[in-house]
């Protein structure tokens, strides 16, 4: 079964990244992060030897240095947000069994020790330096404003390529006045939340829909792991993957109303407990914001950025609750 509305991805790429899927001889895949069109340092997991090579669930796959860039091998060739499009009954079925295995996995990373060197996941990084100043740092995201890409965006704290440092602050000057003071101080707030000393991790850093790889007929399901590492509190990856279902399903709301199991709580219900599920939803605003942020850095401005920052502001005032409960809103 292949997705019903895309191809395979062969390539594609944002200002900050390359990615190509190929096929193995062994029938694998094997997805390779390469330096983008505004970008010459190749990309790097420093921290990947952290990653447990056992893990329940989904498995942790770490990339090797190929061809001056990562590669890392999977067992299919379309994410989750890839899948996610697709409106067959049976895919309901195929995402929440890689939610549920991402959700395991997680766990396990979770319990791992923090090793030394690392930081604030450089996702966070990125978004709280737009809150403060709004210039620096960004990166595309897993799947741009209505088009779910099929592969993750993530980096180093990289400068927004040049062409499109007018775009970042266009969206900070816009996001300015439609979130207000308290609304920025409260994602300020939570930034800093999610790496309060005493209750942080060792995170995937970026875990999206566009890192997760369900199989396409057999072998485990791989969610890409390595060059977001970082440490923070355990709700981050969580809201991670809460906000990629919640923006998908208001972008587009294709999987929304499709009868199969709820998938946000499938990936809680997975985890188990541990994990705070208010600062869970606040997680998940905060994952949409540098979504917004990145999209601008790293691929220009689009109008539909102000559609997202309205959005934003719904859930900031909901604190993300509605992300938590599978899309309804509270």
């Amino acid at each position: 079964m292949t997705p019903a509305t895309a191809g395979p991805v062969e390539e594609f790429a944002t200002g900050l990244r390359t990615t190509r899927v190929r096929r193995t001889p062994d029938g694998r895949h094997e997805w390779w992060h390469g330096p983008g069109t505004g970008r010459h340092d190749p990309p790097a997991a420093p921290l990947a030897p952290a990653v447990p090579a056992h893990t329940a669930g989904a498995r942790l796959v770490v990339p090797r240095p190929v061809e001056g860039g990562l590669a890392y091998l999977a067992d299919g060739p379309y994410s989750a947000a890839a899948w996610l499009r697709d409106p067959r009954p049976a895919v309901r079925l195929l995402l929440a069994h890689a939610l549920a295995g991402a959700g395991e996995a997680l766990r396990d990373l979770h319990a791992s020790a923090v090793p030394d060197g690392a930081g604030v996941p450089p996702a966070l990084a990125r978004l709280r330096s737009f809150l403060d100043r709004g210039a620096e740092g960004g990166v595309a995201g897993p799947h741009t404003p209505r088009t779910a890409s099929s592969a993750p965006a993530t980096a180093p704290h990289a400068p927004a390529a040049a062409p499109y440092a007018p775009a970042v602050v266009r969206l900070r000057e816009h996001a300015a006045r439609v979130w207000g003071p308290a609304r920025l101080d409260r994602l300020r707030s939570w930034c800093a939340e999610l790496t309060e000393p005493g209750g942080t991790v060792l995170v995937h850093g970026f875990a999206s829909l566009g890192a997760l790889i369900p199989p396409l007929r057999r072998g485990p399901v791989a969610l890409l792991t390595g060059e977001d590492l970082g440490a923070a509190r355990p709700e981050l990856d969580l809201g991670w993957l809460l906000g990629d279902l919640a923006e998908l399903d208001w972008a587009v709301p294709v999987s929304a109303h499709l009868d199969g199991p709820e998938l946000p709580r499938v990936l809680l219900d997975a985890y188990g407990s541990g994990a705070d599920r208010d600062l869970t939803g606040r997680a998940a605003v905060v994952r949409i914001a540098a979504h917004t942020r990145d999209f601008a850095a790293y691929c220009g401005w689009s109008d539909e950025l102000a559609d997202y920052t309205a959005f934003i502001a719904d859930l900031i005032d909901e604190e993300g609750r509605r992300a938590v409960l599978g899309g309804a809103t509270p």
